[in-house]
């Protein structure tokens, strides 16, 4: 596979570089879960009037049009800029708006897509529940179809952001008496409906970004229902997929730029017992420079996801194998911050604490969490694209 870009990507990306440095933005973003909201979507709202929403989405719909290429260079450059990870619009740019681009109706694109692009919506993703994370076609949350709507029971869990959001990409079972992969419902669901209760989570790191979501018999027209009744199965694949593709290319630039950092701190920090520097350490020295290989082997798997994605024209199970190599390893370079800091990884404020390194530690654990356990990438891999049994 050619790394090289074409001189007309190189200047496109020259393009993303100087718009960004012009127009990111001044303050930093805000902790508070109210004000995450705003600056969130004030931002996504300056980059659609700026020209630069929705790189690869159809024109038809507030879009560029343009390849999975130069949207993988807007992210490149959007991490490399050292950009805030926009988690509350994550899910209606990356989710709910190329699953709806692939598989709804004309109606439901027109409603819901230039919204999300123009930063006025906020969505969240109502897929796990209890006792259904991983195994997700174990979801119980019940679907009963009631004239022309479905009346919804049940709870969801982990769910990010729910208590900002407007919209919810919703699975729910719709018909228990079918072989449980084909009674599942892809809908649109608003989340102001009556009925819906959110109760936010208190995680090890300290914020509240997850929920738990209560449904006592929501009403939720029959015409939100993404494909068919009994398809949100194969709909939901399409969802996982597009997450696992192109959407975390702008974390890998910043583990990339993370382990940078680490290198220098390594650099200037005393090493283990107080002997001469950290990266001296012939065993510390190993992991950074083994951190710094694996971070451009990263880079060159998702160019080959990518690559493929382009040809076939939607992601496939080959975006396991980024999503399992990234969390991983961004799971292992926390590690190693922490071990290269040593005692004082725990004291907390320290002069060898730029960035927080103790927050990317606790919070890399979610990493083999979220989007899919390692474990379930794992069996995604295997049965897949390796042919093993089941």
């Amino acid at each position: 596979m050619d790394l090289d870009f074409a001189v007309e990507q190189e200047g496109f990306r020259e393009e993303v570089r100087t718009w960004l440095a012009e127009n990111k933005p001044a303050e930093p973003r805000p902790a508070r879960a109210a004000r995450i909201r705003d600056y969130d979507l004030a931002w996504q709202r300056t980059q659609y009037e700026g020209g630069w929403a929705g790189i690869a989405w159809p024109v038809e719909y507030g879009g560029r049009g343009l390849s999975l290429l130069e949207q993988l260079i807007w992210y490149e450059e959007y991490g490399r800029a050292g950009l805030p990870s926009m988690d509350s619009t994550f899910v209606g740019l990356n989710h709910a708006g190329p699953t709806l681009i692939e598989r709804a109706s004309p109606e439901q694109k027109s409603a819901h897509l230039p919204p999300i692009l123009r930063g006025e919506v906020v969505w969240c993703q109502g897929f796990s529940e209890p006792g259904a994370g991983s195994d997700l076609a174990s979801l119980r949350t019940r679907g009963v179809i009631d004239g022309d709507e479905l009346v919804v029971s049940g709870q969801k869990i982990w769910t990010s952001y729910a208590d900002l959001a407007d919209w919810q990409e919703l699975l729910v079972r719709t018909d228990p008496d079918v072989p449980r992969h084909r009674g599942i419902t892809w809908i649109v669901c608003d989340m102001h409906s009556p009925g819906i209760d959110v109760r936010p989570i208190e995680t090890m790191d300290g914020e509240h970004e997850f929920c738990e979501v209560f449904y006592d018999e929501v009403r939720i027209p029959l015409a939100n229902v993404v494909g068919a009744p009994g398809e949100g199965w194969s709909v939901a694949m399409s969802t996982l997929s597009f997450e696992r593709g192109t959407a975390f290319t702008a974390g890998q630039v910043r583990l990339a730029t993370t382990v940078e950092e680490l290198i220098a701190t390594a650099a200037e920090r005393p090493g283990p017992r107080g002997r001469g520097r950290a990266v001296d350490d012939e065993e510390l020295a190993r992991r950074l420079a083994s951190a710094r290989a694996e971070v451009a082997a990263l880079r060159a798997l998702t160019y080959s996801s990518v690559s493929r994605s382009a040809r076939q024209g939607t992601p496939g199970p080959e975006g396991s194998i980024v999503k399992l190599y990234f969390s991983e390893l961004e799971k292992r370079v926390a590690r190693l911050a922490m071990d290269v800091l040593g005692a004082e990884s725990v004291r907390g404020r320290s002069q060898w604490l730029p960035g927080g390194w103790t927050g990317r530690y606790l919070h890399s654990f979610a990493s083999t969490i979220g989007g899919g356990t390692s474990e379930i990438q794992r069996n995604i891999i295997g049965e897949r694209l390796l042919g093993l049994p089941r």
